[in-house]
């Protein structure tokens, strides 16, 4: 079963990791950068990682390290004591889902990124998707899941199939991605799996829109996010081909 993307997230630019102004104390991934975008009507792009005890956390990173004054994996720790935890600078503490679709409760689309949990964007237990599955079981706004990981992608097909899925997107460098395969970099960098996964969209590195994989799919209609617009002039530029973009450190007009 194939959902497509809500109209909303080609209608408005989505906030990267919520509207925050690290600068100020508005940290991303937070309570206060979500309300931020929520007043100025953005969508918003957010991240979840694992809890040890199966829940699903909106944090970007693996490690506590580099937004809070704890260290170590995120999944060595509960949820409880994951939402007692402030990040640096900043009242805010670290949310689970559940809680940022109560604050959310529909006003804008949210698209959620499921991160890696296996390091080498191999197949994995699929806890983290059971548990975003479970948290948007009765949400009621518009939303849709995506993720580097073709595999996550396919058990959000397995446990939620009524909620649109993509695959975050970009050409895969041995740089940037040492512990995977040459076979396995190329795969992705071609978007093979796009139709297994049962995609209906991609977010793509904003440098790479000219690429064949994406023109490809651009000529079959479906619709290109990219990632990470940060000036007027690269929004020009994505905006040639993509159909939206994902935004941080400044404020586009809020019709896309």
């Amino acid at each position: 079963m194939i959902s497509g993307l809500d109209p909303q997230f080609l209608a408005r630019p989505l906030a990267h990791r919520g509207l925050h102004t690290d600068n100020k104390g508005v940290l991303e991934n937070s309570q206060s950068a979500f309300a931020a975008a929520i007043k100025k009507g953005y969508g918003i792009e957010l991240d979840l990682q694992l809890s040890a005890d199966g829940q699903a956390m909106v944090f970007h990173d693996d490690t506590l390290d580099r937004m809070t004054s704890h260290q170590g994996p995120v999944r060595n720790h509960s949820a409880k004591n994951l939402e007692r935890m402030a990040l640096k600078h900043s009242s805010d503490c670290i949310l689970p889902l559940a809680a940022l679709l109560h604050q959310v409760s529909g006003s804008v689309p949210l698209l959620i990124e499921l991160k890696d949990q296996t390091g080498d964007l191999s197949s994995s237990n699929g806890d983290l998707e059971r548990a975003t599955a479970k948290a948007l079981q009765h949400y009621q706004g518009a939303v849709a899941v995506m993720s580097f990981n073709p595999f996550s992608v396919l058990e959000m097909r397995r446990q939620a199939p009524q909620i649109a899925r993509g695959l975050t997107t970009e050409v895969f460098t041995k740089e940037e991605w040492p512990k995977i395969s040459k076979d396995k970099r190329s795969t992705l960098t071609n978007i093979s799996d796009f139709e297994k996964c049962g995609a209906s969209f991609i977010s793509h590195h904003h440098e790479d829109l000219e690429s064949a994989p994406v023109r490809a799919l651009k000529a079959k209609g479906i619709p290109i996010l990219c990632w990470t617009i940060e000036t007027k002039a690269q929004q020009h530029a994505a905006r040639q081909l993509a159909d939206n973009f994902t935004f941080e450190g400044f404020q586009p007009a809020t019709s896309s």
